[in-house]
């Protein structure tokens, strides 16, 4: 008979329930839920290593579906999300990577050892749908991955088996960092579902009290807020974005990407030594052929390479040339999107 705890949250109630750890037969038979390139290694290392049945769960949506694709090309059982709780009983475990999908109550219940999951971070650091991108942006030195148990209703609450640190180097930017966890995170999982039974009988709790939130990516993490993000900040989430998403601003009505920027180099003085008449504000440096662009606190970005709406990607000089000696020295200015909250 299944047993259930049952506790509050914000007046509502959850079912935790009080897994097994024993399967009927000798081998683990797993179903495995991903769809993207960070899921990739972990089905690949659960298809080379397992002995047990392996079985994989994804989308149909995009014909590009890296997980999918593989699990055809494998022969690997395929099943379309979502799916029913008797597509669930030949398998013993369900092992969720970067699904993107709240898996329903019904079917974490359908396993006997439930489902486990791969995070990209250290948890209860950085829980939510971003953890690689809020670490860069976070200019964080460290991060890692955490092998957890899924509960129903909540994402990256549930208990611990396995954690791994990753350090951060200074200039490390998100496809970098993105594949080094996503192949950390697959010999983590391995080493979870190898050491079984031991390795799931002693998972360690999360402390809400120590918990930080990496949301969705929205507009206020993108558009830059010129007044409030320092030259360092903004380079951090220019590396945290890099491969997935532009910087963007405003100038002349018209939006902006920036597409290649840094920070001065380090024989030169961070600071303006002339500052600008407020943040957002850019000259064309002609030695260094890039903008700089002024930011909170005196601090300025050098941009090498963006995008102006309607046109093709141009150089900073291309950019010069084209529309700064156009334009007055009080026109020459990024302007923030203040309908968009900052971060």
């Amino acid at each position: 008979m299944m047993l259930l705890n049952c506790f509050k949250y914000k007046r509502k109630i959850f079912h935790v329930r009080d897994y097994t750890t024993t399967t009927k037969g000798k081998k683990l038979n797993v179903l495995f839920f991903g769809k993207d390139t960070f899921s990739l290694p972990s089905l690949k290392v659960l298809h080379k290593h397992s002995d047990g049945n392996l079985g994989v769960v994804s989308s149909f949506k995009s014909p590009a579906n890296c997980v999918r694709l593989y699990a055809e090309r494998q022969n690997i059982p395929l099943y379309k999300w979502p799916l029913t709780t008797d597509q669930c009983k030949p398998y013993d475990l369900g092992v969720v990577v970067s699904f993107g999908h709240m898996i329903p109550t019904k079917i974490i219940q359908a396993f006997p050892l439930g489902m486990i999951n791969v995070h990209a971070s250290l948890l209860p650091q950085w829980r939510g749908a971003a953890p690689i991108i809020y670490a860069l942006m976070n200019n964080d030195k460290e991060t890692g991955v955490s092998i957890m148990r899924i509960e129903p209703k909540r994402f990256d609450i549930g208990d611990i088996f396995a954690q791994k640190s990753v350090k951060i180097e200074p200039e490390t930017f998100m496809p970098h960092l993105h594949k080094k966890l996503s192949q950390e995170g697959a010999d983590l999982l391995w080493q979870v579902i190898a050491g079984y039974p031991s390795s799931f009988e002693n998972p360690l709790k999360q402390s809400d009290e120590n918990a930080t939130y990496a949301p969705k990516i929205t507009a206020s993490i993108y558009e830059i807020d010129w007044n409030h993000l320092t030259a360092a900040e903004v380079c951090n989430r220019y590396r945290a974005l890099y491969g997935f998403k532009s910087l963007t601003s405003k100038f002349q009505m018209k939006t902006i990407e920036l597409l290649e920027l840094s920070m001065p180099p380090e024989n030169s003085d961070q600071h303006l030594s002339k500052p600008l008449p407020a943040p957002g504000f850019l000259t064309y440096h002609r030695e260094r052929k890039c903008l700089r662009v002024q930011c909170a606190n005196n601090t300025f970005v050098e941009v090498h390479r963006l995008r102006v709406e309607g046109k093709k990607a141009m150089s900073a000089m291309d950019f010069n040339n084209g529309f700064l000696k156009k334009l007055q020295k009080y026109e020459m200015e990024f302007q923030y999107n203040k309908t968009a909250v900052s971060c």
